[in-house]
Parts: C-alpha cells; sequence; structure tokens
C-alpha cells in the first residue's frame, strides 16, 4: 500500500495528469489510480486525464480550462474562444452558449472534459489574444453555429465594418479567414472602394 502513498505525495492540488505523467512514480499504475479514484484523491476527467482537486471549505475546486485543456491537449498551444464574445461587437448577437471553442494544432472534434463542453478545431493559425478584427472575422468562420439571423447579423457586420480600421481588418481575413469569409470581405472591400470611387 505504501506505493499508492507515493504516488499520492507527488500529487500537487489543482493540477490536471495524464496517466503517462503518473507511471514515473508508479510500478503499477493502473491500479494505483483505480485507487486514489475511490478515496477521491483525483478524479477522472476524461480517458487517461485525472485532476488533484484543490479542498476548500464549500469542496472540491474544479479545474481551470485552460490547465484542462493543456493536459488533454499535452500541448500548451491554443487558443480558447466563446462564441459568446462575439456579443461585445454589438452587431445583434445575444444568445448564450456554453461551448468553449479550442483553436489548436492537434485535435479536432467536440470532447466533454469534466463535465464540460468544449469543441476543439484544428487551425494552422490562431491569435495569441483576442482583438476586435479578429473576433469579426471568427464570427463569419462560425457563422453556421450561431443561433441567430444570419441575414441580420450579416448586415449588421457590413455596417460595422464601416466604423473599423481597415488595415488591421484586412491583416486579420488574410491571417484567420477561411477560403468563405475571404470571399465575403474581399466583396466588402471592394464595394467600399467603389462607394469611396464615386
Amino acid at each position: 500500500m505504501h506505493k499508492v502513498n507515493e504516488l499520492q505525495e507527488h500529487l500537487q492540488p489543482g493540477q490536471v495528469y495524464r496517466r503517462a505523467d503518473l507511471v514515473q512514480w508508479s510500478n503499477s499504475v493502473d491500479r494505483h489510480i483505480q485507487q486514489l479514484v475511490s478515496k477521491g484523491v483525483i478524479q477522472k476527467l476524461s480517458g487517461g486525464v485525472y485532476y488533484c482537486p484543490k479542498k476548500t471549505a464549500f469542496g472540491d475546486v474544479p479545474p481551470e480550462d485552460v490547465t484542462l485543456i493543456q493536459a488533454f491537449l499535452k500541448d500548451d498551444h491554443f487558443y480558447m474562444a466563446s462564441l459568446n464574445a462575439y456579443n461585445s461587437l454589438g452587431i445583434g448577437t445575444t444568445q448564450l452558449y456554453n461551448e468553449k471553442l479550442v483553436y489548436n494544432h492537434k485535435r479536432d472534434g467536440r470532447f466533454v472534459l469534466n463535465g464540460r463542453q468544449f469543441y476543439f478545431l484544428k487551425r494552422s493559425r490562431f491569435p495569441e489574444k483576442s482583438s476586435q478584427e479578429f473576433l469579426l472575422v471568427d464570427l463569419i468562420n462560425n457563422l453556421k453555429f450561431l443561433a441567430e439571423d444570419k441575414e441580420s447579423i450579416l448586415n449588421n457586420v457590413t455596417e460595422k465594418v464601416l466604423t473599423m480600421d481597415k488595415v488591421k481588418l484586412m491583416n486579420a481575413v488574410k491571417m484567420y479567414a477561411g477560403a468563405r469569409t475571404q470571399s465575403f470581405f474581399e466583396k466588402l472591400f471592394r464595394s467600399d472602394e467603389m462607394n469611396h470611387a464615386t
């Protein structure tokens, strides 16, 4: 039994571990993991991913999303987004969504981690932090996920574009737009130029 205690001593509250991380401290890792899960020392979050909870007077503190995603991807290069962020653009999006989007270089698909929904999208490029320009491009990329009236949103985006820094927006389009999004913004920029020429 002392071997499982040895493994337990290496666990840090608030940390998320993959099974592979725990092998170094155990000669019978699967049995020891089961014992620690049944004692409530660690919690299983998804296949091969475990959390050592921080204990408080109010109960266990759930892992932070960033820590969870890092362990799941075995990578800290990702961008976590929410469709709710589009509500800050003032273009008529008001819905609230539970699912988080995770742009990354490794995984595609929907996963439930610790009871929370994440949609992993493999992208070659994504920003380190958000900006109005990126959000607008991202909104058009993800238009199909939105519950609001698409036509109305596109009209509002057209209006919004007129108030934004065109160079910054064009750079964001170049960096992050999918083919359909690129085509949408190119048409907008062309019609804007024609309006200025007349």
